[in-house]
């Protein structure tokens, strides 16, 4: 007995959504017809969008400060970093620029 088809699934290759054929000696590729997609009107997606936007969770006023500090002294520690590398590239360069002449 076959099992009933599940609506918007896809039998056969997944990624090309193709069903080989077996006809002979060589397998042929039919591409089944995609269905077209239903339109909404611009009142039902502004509904999804509030139902989305009621899905959010803001952060609280501690984790946004919390969070904004982290960022903040990430900033300063890479900025020290980087001023560094560039503090010892410019000796190296100079040095090197110095053996020339």
């Amino acid at each position: 007995m076959a099992k009933p088809k599940i609506p918007g699934r896809r039998t056969g290759n997944p990624a090309a959504g193709a069903k080989p054929q077996a006809s002979g000696g060589a397998a042929t590729v039919t591409v089944e017809p995609t269905t077209p997609k239903v339109r909404t009107s611009p009142i039902q997606f502004l509904g999804q969008v509030r139902a989305e936007g009621r899905k959010i969770v803001w952060p609280s006023r501690k984790e946004t400060w919390i969070t904004s500090v982290m960022v903040f002294i990430m900033v300063l520690l890479a900025a020290g970093f980087f001023w560094i590398v560039d503090l010892l590239l410019g000796m190296g360069f100079e040095r090197i620029i110095s053996f020339g002449s």
